[in-house]
């Protein structure tokens, strides 16, 4: 009955701190980016829609926050006991630095399930409502979705997209048909529409080559037969990072069908599926240290200290991610490789304790 008052109390702390946390660091960001964000203001997009489109993607902040939040949440809620010596105190009558930090994990595991949450339905339907209703502000009715284009293998055509507007019209297709190494049809339509569960191109040029002439012709409309629906071009175009991990699989999936690399959707793919073990591997850094070398320092170098630390782990995986591309390993390596180094550097920290 007294550990799993213990255990309740250390997880109230632990917890209480990581909210704190979270929220001042939410904050922040808010009001940082709201005061830079002003600065795009047109039409009917204002100062107060602007505001709107911040707390629309809230979510999408929360999630890239959680494992720093983690990290300074159990630094401070740790710390805080063991500058009221409640850690000593603890540990005097007998509870080990295991059953602590069994008592720290707990409520991890409830922040863990918040963020994976989050990460598959919340953050992924935020972030796609709060650009269309940006740009819907912006540029009207029928607005643009996404702007950033993208290119897209299939069999022995590849295409181009310009953009892709909310009501699932793509603007500006191209497609270049190859036969072997020769090109053997270009094809540019101005729009495609998606009708009666299929693709209709309109305004379409189409230019063919042939043994020693070209032959160029121009449609009206022509069905378009693919395998890309709505949603697999909106997972082409939308941002990668912030799609959801059920996403980001069949998204890797499709793009092996068409014999092309997965590295960017598989790198984001385990980013958020060992989420649990990246969390946890930061816990067992804040408490080393408080428990370890730095224990008798101040709460403020310790947390100086942990921000340190988040922010070597976080540019560990920005450069393995590339890293990944380039030497051809696996982009779950790039994410194990600094959760391990925090998990070992913990446990030996840890360990030197005794």
């Amino acid at each position: 009955m007294i550990a799993d008052r213990l255990d309740r109390y250390i997880a109230r702390n632990v917890l209480g701190a990581i909210v704190v946390v979270q929220v001042v660091l939410l904050g922040l960001d808010l009001v940082i980016t709201y005061i830079n964000d002003l600065g795009d203001v047109e039409g009917d997009y204002g100062a107060l829609q602007v505001l709107f489109y911040l707390v629309f993607r809230l979510p999408w902040r929360f999630y890239q926050y959680a494992p720093v939040g983690v990290l300074i949440g159990a630094l401070i809620g740790l710390g805080s006991m063991a500058s009221s010596n409640e850690l000593t105190v603890m540990r005097g009558a007998g509870r080990s630095l295991t059953r602590i930090l069994w008592g720290v994990m707990k409520p991890i595991i409830l922040v863990i399930a918040v963020v994976l949450f989050v990460a598959e339905f919340v953050s992924p339907r935020t972030e796609q409502f709060a650009s269309a209703w940006r740009l819907e502000k912006m540029q009207g009715e029928g607005a643009v979705l996404t702007e950033r284009g993208g290119w897209q293998r299939e069999g022995d055509s590849f295409y181009r997209f310009g953009a892709i507007r909310a009501d699932q019209v793509v603007l500006d297709l191209t497609r270049y048909r190859f036969e072997g190494h020769e090109l053997r049809e270009a094809l540019n339509a101005r729009r495609a529409v998606w009708r009666d569960g299929g693709w209709v191109l309109e305004d379409v040029a189409v230019t063919r080559f042939e043994e020693g002439r070209t032959d160029a012709i121009h449609q009206a409309s022509r069905p378009w037969k693919t395998q890309l629906t709505p949603a697999a071009l909106d997972r082409l175009l939308r941002d990668v990072e912030t799609q959801a991990p059920s996403e980001l699989w069949a998204y890797a999936r499709y793009l092996h069908a068409q014999g092309q690399q997965a590295t960017q959707p598989l790198l984001y793919f385990w980013q958020k599926m060992l989420m649990p073990l990246t969390m946890a591997s930061l816990v067992l850094v804040a408490a080393s240290f408080v428990f370890g070398p730095l224990r008798s320092v101040a709460a403020g170098t310790r947390v100086f200290y942990g921000v340190i630390t988040g922010l070597v782990f976080k540019y560990l995986q920005d450069l393995l991610g590339p890293a990944s591309t380039v030497f051809g390993f696996s982009p779950a390596w790039a994410v194990l490789v600094p959760t391990l180094i925090c998990a070992g550097l913990g446990l030996y920290l840890l360990r030197r304790t005794g």
